[in-house]
């Protein structure tokens, strides 16, 4: 079995981007500068847009922390981010989620310029992929796809299951795995809360995504024998032995899925630090203008 280690391969990639970083600035070129937005106090938040900073300056990024109060208006989150738009300077920018309940996401999503769109969130990017054009593609599927390319697992004409059918993780997932290329040309199945049976459908797959947010939902005796498994699920779950109180879990019970699977992604250290590394990956390409 192996440990598809995204922690590793993430240190990996930060040491790529600071050479070429290096090389920017010894050319006398502008080096990528990323700013994100934060509303409120969520500490999950926080650590999210803080895990970023600090990426950012070990590779060499320049970096814009905007915080916002949690009482801001949608109007006035609107008027930062066309200053954002408009400032030459920022390559790319993300406003993080999930916002107050008083702002409306899509309308926020909307007015973000789709070249600074490193979140690879906006319409313009999501119809973009599942043209197979070049685009910024959303940070989790992105670092999926890093795992499955460096780590050399072969896609070809293999039955993938994604589970979970969000615009953020299962529904890209499945466009880019079907899409030609390498990672991809999957066959691919989506399932989700009214699939009628999941367990059958994930007996099936040679390739698991399981993006469903539910603690150990799938367990040993719904995976096939060398099954390759991402885990992208990441759940708190109570444990009176730990000092926190809690543990983090995936979606996917690893003590019973990896004895049976070909590859796995732990959790925490498989996707998560993945998913902010493709989020640098998208920032260098805004600023070396790579997607118009």
């Amino acid at each position: 079995m192996i440990l598809l280690d995204g922690k590793k391969l993430s240190g990996e990639i930060r040491d790529e981007l600071k050479i070429k970083v290096d090389l920017l600035k010894a050319a006398g070129s502008k080096v990528p500068h990323l700013a994100a937005v934060l509303v409120g106090e969520n500490p999950a938040s926080k650590a999210y847009v803080g895990n970023k900073i600090r990426f950012c300056e070990e590779v060499g990024y320049k970096s814009t922390l905007i915080s916002a109060s949690t009482d801001i208006t949608q109007t006035e989150l609107l008027d930062i981010i066309i200053q954002l738009n408009e400032d030459e300077d920022i390559d790319g920018y993300i406003v993080q989620l999930p916002l107050p309940k008083h702002i409306d996401e899509a309308t926020i999503n909307l007015a973000i310029d789709h070249r600074k769109d490193v979140d690879g969130f906006h319409p313009m990017n999501f119809g973009r992929m599942a043209e197979g054009m070049t685009s910024y593609l959303p940070a989790t599927p992105a670092g999926i796809m890093e795992i499955l390319s460096r780590y050399n697992i072969d896609t070809d004409g293999k039955h993938c299951v994604v589970v979970g059918r969000s615009n953020i993780v299962g529904t890209p997932m499945s466009i880019l795995l079907s899409r030609k290329g390498n990672p991809g040309n999957c066959t691919v199945t989506l399932t989700h809360s009214r699939t009628k049976d999941i367990k059958a459908e994930l007996l099936r797959a040679d390739i698991v995504i399981a993006a469903i947010g539910i603690p150990e939902f799938i367990k040993g005796d719904m995976i096939k024998e060398g099954a390759v498994v991402i885990d992208v699920g990441i759940n708190r779950v109570e444990d009176s032995s730990r000092k926190s109180g809690y543990k983090l879990v995936g979606d996917v019970a690893f003590d019973e899925v990896s004895p049976k699977a070909s590859a796995i992604t732990p959790v925490p250290g498989g996707v998560g630090p993945m998913t902010v590394t493709a989020l640098m990956l998208n920032t260098f390409k805004a600023a070396t203008k790579e997607i118009y």
